[in-house]
């Protein structure tokens, strides 16, 4: 049993105490015939994640409902079915779970940290709902505060200055900034008022603050939590109208399931992404969709279907056009697709053209974070061909990229690094291997 931010975000919304709060439901049950005694302690445990008995929960839905001028279920105020399958949400209600999520990882809950990504059908179900109907009809808002457009220029400012040090400093030492404009700045924006059409670029430009706080949890090894980010902001996407965007986010989803393995489920997503986003998806996106099926077929040991997918990405890549594509497809920088490609040829074993490509990827200049995966992916391939002197070094240049960056994901390459080094039996192995456990040494 967790802490139920979602009603402690709309107790927040409504401007009510835990004991007028508690008072409201008392009057509430007496409408019915019913005496109970709640006061601020029982407003602190429901909080907490108790579940009052009765008809509480259905009192405390329709008081709500009542406040703030939209039906409230009890999905929203944290008291549904435990374990049922959530059902589509209106996206007022989504908003307001969004927002419960920023304000608790805000404050650092630990259960946000452990949380295990789902997995099945649950995993599934986002994605599903984004590509097929019904789609955000009026996503116009009343409320307190007037979004203008300078509001969205300062979303969309910050999501490059996020993004930029993330790339600088890593998820870690940016997790924790991001998540704090999204409850402290954007929060009030989307509970503002707004038309339809402002309304779309909010949540579109929410939409990727949203998916850089995710991105910031999956580098800080918080998967659960990650994938949350990474559901909100495809439903941001989908009440933004922007397939291309849906698409980004897809990826990203596509990325996580590389990364825990679940390499068939990464397949289904980057065909989803290619498949919704259709005509409008841009070149970049393409070709890092394409090259994440190279690698999940190389990893799942299927020849052919990732040399297709290898040619496909190629394909894409040729037609890119960096000032023609949107602001989240940059990390889509010369030399990742051949990155991503030797990678898929590591898992099949085919060294000669993974060296071909590894070292073609690191000759063009791509970012700091971007580099040290490169400079990785090119030792991994110089020690799958017993090039360990030249791997030692290119180990030591990617180490020294990396000084100041917070990342449990390039923390994880150096240990797998620092593993195969140290099967090594040289100088220059043993001096690679000492300067990796050095930085190791440091905790995150």
């Amino acid at each position: 049993m967790g802490p139920n931010t979602q009603l402690d975000v709309l107790l927040e919304e409504a401007g009510w105490s835990h004991a007028g709060f508690a008072a409201r439901v008392n009057q509430a049950s007496a409408s019915t015939g019913k005496q109970t005694r709640y006061d601020h302690t029982a407003v602190t445990r429901w909080l907490r994640g108790q579940r009052p008995r009765g008809a509480a929960p259905d009192l405390i839905c329709d008081i709500l409902s009542h406040r703030l001028g939209r039906p409230i279920s009890l999905d929203d105020i944290g008291m549904g079915q435990p374990g049922a399958m959530p059902q589509p949400t209106a996206l007022g209600a989504f908003v307001d779970r969004a927002a419960a999520l920023w304000r608790s990882d805000q404050q650092q809950r630990v259960e946000h940290a452990t949380a295990p990504a789902i997995v099945g059908t649950a995993a599934i179900v986002p994605v599903w709902e984004w590509e097929n109907p019904p789609d955000d009809a009026d996503v116009s808002h009343a409320g307190t505060r007037r979004v203008g457009q300078s509001d969205l220029a300062m979303l969309r400012t910050a999501r490059s200055r996020y993004e930029q040090m993330y790339r600088a400093s890593g998820g870690v030492a940016t997790g924790g900034r991001v998540v704090g404009f999204l409850a402290d700045h954007t929060a009030p924006l989307v509970r503002g008022t707004y038309s339809d059409a402002v309304g779309r670029d909010l949540l579109r430009a929410t939409g990727g603050l949203v998916a850089v706080a995710g991105i910031c949890a999956y580098d800080s090894d918080h998967q659960g939590l990650a994938q949350r980010y990474f559901h909100h902001a495809l439903r941001l996407a989908k009440a933004s109208g922007d397939r291309a965007f849906g698409g980004y986010v897809v990826a990203l989803l596509t990325n996580q399931a590389l990364f825990l393995k679940d390499y068939r489920q990464a397949v289904a997503f980057a065909e989803a992404g290619v498949r919704s986003a259709g005509d409008r998806i841009s070149p970049a996106l393409a070709t890092d969709l394409h090259a994440m099926q190279a690698k999940a077929f190389a990893r799942m040991g299927d020849i052919p279907g990732a040399h297709r997918a290898m040619a496909r990405a190629e394909a894409a890549a040729a037609t890119i056009r960096p000032e023609e594509e949107p602001p989240e497809t940059g990390y889509v920088q010369p030399g990742l697709v051949e990155a991503q490609l030797a990678e898929a040829l590591i898992s099949l074993g085919d060294w000669t053209p993974a060296r071909s490509y590894a070292e073609e990827a690191v000759r063009v200049q791509a970012h700091a974070r971007g580099q040290v995966h490169r400079m990785a992916t090119l030792t991994t391939v110089d020690l799958g061909r017993n090039e360990v002197e030249q791997a030692a070094g290119n180990a030591i240049a990617a180490l020294n990229l990396a000084v100041g960056m917070e990342s449990q994901r390039l923390r994880d390459r150096f240990v797998a690094l620092r593993r195969q080094l140290g099967a090594q039996r040289t100088a220059a192995a043993r001096d690679a291997v000492e300067r990796i456990d050095a930085s190791l040494a440091v905790p995150l």
